[in-house]
């Protein structure tokens, strides 16, 4: 129990990141859980369930593989599609704020369910033809990161593996899943696992070769491939005795977790910018009964402003 609780006692076993390592082999990881946030951000756009599901997943991913990388800004997960869902985008903030909206129509959502052989809600059918981007952003004054790849596989998971065998990355293996409990609440999760450079030495008190490495990663793969869906999502299984069930073999260690929360970055000033630097013809096109509105596609935030309060922009 001690262990326990320096892992979670900051955080709760929910709305977190929890790195972990895998020893001597040569393998990190990062398990999310998101419970109370995923229910937050799925809710209060009332999605259909599979366009739910399908951005319930790209929420735990974008968490996962910002743990991945050292940056103070924004990652963010963005999927471009043919299909009924025309758009996903999640970002997170190097501090934890988790956000995200899917864009998506609601004719072809029905169409494909009737028309589909197999399954009509797979990530890929949702989403056509198309690409996914990640993108590392710390601000203006620094350069930009972005990896694009082509939406590829029947799966979220599988166009992630892609990303990373195009981009001749660390050999990493995926696993996600979002869907509700029997309390009705939305949960989302993501396993992620990857290996790292062969650096030779000591582990568990004798020699580790090249070989061990290997066969290490193998069987991790295999462990992480026999994780189900509903231990991912379960509440009552807290996230490091998933780690110790699956991989306590392999020596899983796991470090403090980080806690991911529902934030959204909009603000009153950013939209304020924005129409103060707008024409006075953009200004009128805009007016619905005299007033423009601006909703956060995000949070749904509604900000209305009338004649005076456009002038005080000015």
């Amino acid at each position: 129990m001690r262990e326990r609780e320096l892992i979670l006692s900051e955080t709760g076993p929910d709305d977190i990141r929890l790195p972990f390592q895998l020893l001597p082999h040569g393998v990190r990881g990062r398990l999310v859980r998101l419970g109370p946030s995923a229910d937050a951000i799925l809710s209060r756009h009332d999605y259909p369930d599979p366009v739910a599901r399908l951005l319930g997943e790209t929420l735990a991913l974008t968490a996962c593989l910002a743990g991945a990388l050292k940056f103070d800004g924004v990652f963010t997960v963005q999927a471009k599609g043919s299909g009924a869902v025309r758009t996903l985008v999640a970002d997170v903030t190097s501090d934890g704020a988790l956000r995200g909206y899917a864009a998506y129509r609601a004719e072809d959502l029905e169409d494909d369910a009737a028309s589909a052989e197999g399954d009509p809600h797979s990530a890929m059918r949702l989403l056509g033809g198309g690409y996914i981007a990640y993108t590392v952003d710390q601000g203006e004054h620094t350069e930009r990161y972005q990896g694009i790849v082509e939406l590829q596989g029947a799966s979220l998971s599988e166009c992630t593996h892609a990303y990373f065998r195009q981009s001749e990355q660390l050999e990493t293996g995926v696993k996600l899943t979002a869907g509700r409990g029997a309390d009705g609440q939305w949960r989302a999760a993501a396993l992620m696992i990857q290996r790292m450079p062969f650096e030779g030495g000591t582990g568990l008190g004798r020699e580790v070769t090249q070989e061990d490495y290997d066969d290490g990663w193998v069987t991790a793969m295999a462990l992480m491939s026999s994780c189900r869906e509903s231990e991912l999502l379960d509440v009552e299984l807290a996230p490091d005795r998933l780690l110790y069930r699956l991989f306590h073999e392999a020596e899983v260690r796991a470090s403090p977790a980080q806690k991911i929360v529902d934030a959204c970055s909009c603000s009153p000033e950013r939209v304020e910018r924005m129409l103060a630097a707008l024409s006075a013809d953009d200004i009128a096109y805009m007016k619905v009964d005299g007033v423009i509105t601006v909703t956060c596609e995000f949070c749904k935030t509604e900000r209305r402003y009338d004649d005076a309060a456009l002038a005080a922009l000015s």
